[in-house]
């Protein structure tokens, strides 16, 4: 199993870093919208002995709204902040629920993006609910469960020809040409407001995580696609105000669509794409980082790795199936491979250096995010269970 894992440190670790995201409205905000709840957060205590650390937290967020996924904190917040500029409320002072005042305006609004799945859902559930139009495309081979869990809520869903990254590019090819508001999770030069926005929504994971933990985490695993959802959560917990000192942070990513850890080993402080994306891990099937993402992840992450599918694969059934007293997480396969990592890491007799270099020891406290639950039912079902 050793060959699964490659692990490099940060050449560009910034240990001055101070927080780039505004997210202190966000929790306000979320907490207005329809069925909000805060997210399980989960102690496998059985698993730390196992594992031979002193604790293990993951925050579900497939009991996110309902929505199977934690994609919806990014696009509510952003789509409300346009939704807000464009009706003239005040920003600062957002409610959902003020929306029921501007139905004329909002009604005529049509946001677009591009998706492997839950921020296409995402988007069209919080179009669904502030009264206006969503369109998402989706890159080839998406199966037809997703295109049906974002259409269920309005939307008008499409699949592409091409993979994500030049789905993306069509998706604001669109927006350009059909004057739409294009609402994606990734940021290019020119395009870092919206993406910015989406980021600081994430944020809201890690305000309820203030707030449901004692323990502060030594380690935080957290894993990457374009990296948006990776450097909201490395800087909420780079906040100037925090008093204690920051964990160690690991970038995850599948060994078929490692952008960042490429970008990461060419040393050259740029971002670096990859063109063949081959992972069963759809929600991380991205080869090309976003450009506001990567400033900050190159400066807040201590060590990039990269996980072959089998990692996440045998991670899901762990956490399908667990030990004893601990309780059942249904981890889809992009949520996962954080969990795989670490089992693979404290339990591979291979990986002592790359523990040993972690400083991961009987008193360390692992936090990490399963960040989706079983959004295409059938892969799940196929790889949990067999059929």
């Amino acid at each position: 199993m050793s060959d699964c894992i490659k692990l490099i440190g940060n050449p560009f670790r910034d240990e001055n870093y101070t927080s780039q995201l505004e997210s202190e409205e966000c929790k306000e905000f979320h907490q207005t919208l329809p069925n909000y709840s805060k997210t399980p957060l989960i102690e496998l205590n059985d698993l730390s002995k196992r594992l031979n650390i002193k604790s293990l937290q993951i925050k579900d967020e497939s009991k996110r709204f309902n929505l199977n996924a934690f994609k919806s904190l990014g696009a509510s917040y952003a789509m409300a902040k346009i939704i807000a500029s464009k009706t003239d409320n005040e920003t600062s002072n957002m409610d959902y629920k003020l929306f029921s005042q501007h139905k004329n305006i909002i009604k005529e609004m049509t946001f677009v993006t591009a998706t492997d799945g839950n921020h296409g859902r995402a988007v069209a559930w919080a179009a669904e609910n502030y009264g206006c139009q969503a369109r998402v495309y989706l890159p080839k081979d998406t199966s037809q469960y997703r295109v049906d869990a974002i259409e269920a809520h309005g939307a008008h869903a499409e699949v592409t020809e091409v993979n994500y990254d030049d789905t993306v590019a069509f998706a604001a090819r669109m927006a350009d040409e059909n004057d739409w508001i294009l609402i994606q999770d990734t940021s290019w030069d020119g395009y870092e407001d919206i993406p910015r926005d989406i980021m600081a929504g994430y944020q809201t994971i890690i305000h309820e995580y203030f707030q449901e933990s004692n323990t502060w985490p030594t380690h935080v695993i957290i894993q990457a696609g374009v990296g948006s959802f990776a450097a909201a959560i490395f800087d909420a917990f780079s906040k100037k105000n925090q008093i204690k000192p920051l964990p160690t942070f690991i970038l995850v990513e599948p060994s078929g669509a490692a952008c960042f850890f490429k970008s990461a080993k060419k040393g050259d402080g740029n971002i670096h794409s990859v063109k063949n994306l081959e992972t069963i891990m759809a929600g991380l099937s991205c080869g090309v980082p976003s450009l506001l993402a990567w400033d900050i992840i190159k400066s807040t992450t201590d060590y990039f790795a990269v996980c072959d599918d089998d990692i996440s694969i045998s991670a899901m059934k762990r956490l399908a199936n667990p030990s004893f007293n601990d309780p059942k997480i249904i981890s889809g396969e992009s949520a996962a491979v954080t969990m795989g990592f670490l089992e693979s890491i404290c339990t591979d007799n291979d990986h002592v250096k790359n523990k040993e270099n972690l400083n991961i020891s009987d008193q360390s406290n692992i936090f990490m995010i399963s960040t989706e639950g079983d959004t295409d039912p059938f892969l799940y079902n196929e790889i949990v269970y067999g059929g």
